[in-house]
């Protein structure tokens, strides 16, 4: 059985979580943790702990887990690329799976995305578009991100110099390296992405739309249970899900 811990317990995801593992025989929840919680007092009790918190708070987390050799899933979004690299750094010491999204269906979508960059070629037009209830924090997503690296690490682009949020007034004609990105909120969107590869006479769209957290939530879960047997490296949920 996996004993795990949840960070970020009171929030829309943790209390996903919660209800999921309770229908896991395999796994019992030892611990929940939120605001004003004291990880370290529950820590020595766990196998795993998983972390959907929030971005300031994912590192000292990461830290902790270091510090007593357990395992860490993070969902948290939104961190800097100083506070990324900081918990990526922690890889020598503590298996860890980071993922910006733990649904398959959306693992089966970076896989698709990377596929179809390659296949259409740069003659194509790319633009992310992604929708999220009017509570999300971040923007934009983390899986847009994630479509965003995949495309640009295909294109051979800087994504920081490629990317253009929205567009606004006298812009001028779209350049060919440019990958647009547009975030929407509103209502309570679980999370819908849309890859568009569009063309002269044609285009190609990969559409996600998720309807429940309870997708995330057992992929998290299953990311726990595999990530306890594994030896101290960084993961993601292509490696969980054998797509690599």
């Amino acid at each position: 059985m996996t004993k795990i811990i949840i960070t970020g317990s009171n929030g829309r995801m943790g209390q996903a979580l919660l209800s999921c593992a309770a229908r896991m025989p395999e796994l019992q929840v030892v611990g929940t943790v939120d605001q004003g919680d004291d990880l370290a007092t529950l820590i020595g009790k766990s196998d795993v702990v998983i972390d959907f918190s929030f971005h300031s708070a994912t590192l000292g987390v990461a830290e902790l887990c270091a510090k007593h050799k357990k395992a860490i899933v993070i969902g948290t979004t939104g961190h800097s690329a100083e506070e990324k690299a900081k918990i990526v750094a922690l890889k020598a010491q503590i298996p860890m799976v980071i993922a910006t999204n733990f649904s398959s269906g959306v693992n089966t979508l970076f896989w698709l995305t990377r596929k179809a960059a390659e296949i259409l070629g740069p003659a194509f037009d790319l633009e992310v578009v992604e929708m999220h209830h009017r509570l999300k924090k971040d923007a934009p997503s983390g899986t847009a991100t994630t479509l965003l690296e995949i495309l640009a690490d295909v294109r051979k682009l800087q994504l920081e110099e490629a990317l253009r949020h929205g567009r606004q007034g006298i812009v001028g004609e779209r350049a060919q390296n440019e990958i647009g990105i547009h975030a929407i909120r509103g209502g309570d969107v679980v999370g819908d992405h849309t890859v568009i590869f569009a063309n002269n006479g044609e285009r190609v769209e990969l559409t996600h739309k998720a309807s429940s957290r309870d997708t995330f939530a057992n992929g998290a879960l299953r990311a726990a249970q595999w990530l306890a047997k594994q030896p101290a490296a960084l993961y993601d949920m292509q490696d969980v899900l054998g797509l690599k």
